[in-house]
C-alpha cells in the first residue's frame, strides 16, 4: 500500500495570497502547500481522502489516473469544494463515483453541488453516489478495510480514517479517549499541527508533538501546515527524529 501526500496546506494554502513572508516567499517545493487531502492505492485499488480546490491540479501533478472512491473528512470548503473535478474519472470509468460521508456532509454537498442532484441533470454533470459512513463503523472498500476516528474540529465531528497501522487526522484539535483507543498501535501517523500559537479549532505544533507522545508512532508527518509555521528546512530540524513536516507529493510506502 502506498499513501500519496496530494496536499497539506491549510484552507488558505501556503503562499497565502498577498503575502510576503519569507515562507510565502520560499523557493524550496517542500513549502509550497496546496489544501490537504491524500490518496491510497494498492496495486488494483484506490481512493482518496476530501477533495478540496486544489484537486484538479494535485490528481495532474501525480498522473492518477484509477480512482474507486472519496472519503469526505468533514463539510468544510477546503475538503469538497473540487468534487465536481471527479467528472474525468466518470468519463473514464462509465460510473458514478461513491462518495463516503456522513449524513450530514451529504447534506452540505447536495446544497452545494445542487445540480449534480437534480432530477434530470444536464449531460456532463458529475456523476456522485452518496454512501452512508458511519462514524462508529469499519468499512469495507475492496480490499481496504477503512476505521472511522471520530475527532472534534472546534465543535464540529470531523472524521479521520485508520488503514492497517496507518492513522490519518486532519482539522482536529480533540481527540476523544474513545477514538485514542481505534489510534492504539498506529504505526504510521499523519496528523495536523497548524502552527505555533494556540487555535480554537487545530491542534497547533506543541499540542501535536503531544498527542503524537501519546500515540507513540513508529513515524508521524505533519500536515494542515500554516504559513506561520515557518519554513520546512528550519523546522524539520527542530522536530523529535521521528517526526517531520510533510509535504506535498510526498510518498508513504507501508
Amino acid at each position: 500500500m502506498e499513501i500519496t501526500i496530494l496536499g497539506t496546506g491549510t484552507s488558505q494554502g501556503v503562499p497565502v495570497i498577498g503575502c510576503t513572508c519569507d515562507v510565502c516567499l520560499s523557493a524550496d517545493p517542500k513549502d509550497k502547500r496546496l489544501r490537504c487531502s491524500i490518496y491510497i492505492k494498492n496495486e488494483e485499488e484506490a481512493f482518496v481522502v476530501d477533495v478540496g480546490p486544489d484537486f484538479r491540479q494535485q490528481i495532474l501533478r501525480e498522473k492518477i489516473n484509477l480512482m474507486d472512491a472519496v472519503l469526505i473528512t468533514h463539510e468544510h470548503n477546503d475538503h469538497v469544494i473540487g468534487m465536481d473535478d471527479l467528472r474525468p474519472f466518470n468519463f473514464m470509468h462509465k460510473k458514478d463515483m461513491p462518495i463516503y460521508c456522513t449524513t450530514q456532509v451529504q447534506k452540505q454537498i447536495k446544497e452545494r453541488f445542487a445540480y449534480a442532484f437534480e432530477y434530470n441533470p444536464y449531460p456532463g454533470a458529475p456523476r456522485f453516489k452518496l454512501k452512508d459512513l458511519d462514524p462508529v463503523k469499519s468499512l469495507q472498500l475492496g480490499s481496504f478495510s477503512i476505521l472511522p476516528i471520530p475527532v472534534f474540529h472546534g465543535g464540529l465531528p470531523v472524521l479521520g480514517f485508520r488503514v492497517a497501522d496507518f492513522t490519518y487526522i486532519t482539522d482536529a484539535n480533540e481527540i476523544p479517549d474513545s477514538s485514542m483507543e481505534l489510534i492504539e498501535g498506529t504505526k504510521t501517523l499523519v496528523l495536523n499541527a497548524l502552527h505555533h500559537r494556540p487555535h480554537h479549532s487545530h491542534f497547533n505544533l506543541e499540542q501535536a508533538l503531544a498527542m503524537v507522545e501519546k500515540i507513540n508512532p513508529e513515524r508521524t508527518f505533519l500536515t494542515h501546515i500554516s504559513h506561520y509555521m515557518g519554513k520546512a528546512e528550519e523546522i524539520n530540524p527542530s522536530l523529535p527524529d521521528n517526526v517531520q513536516l510533510a509535504y506535498d507529493g510526498q510518498k508513504i510506502s507501508l
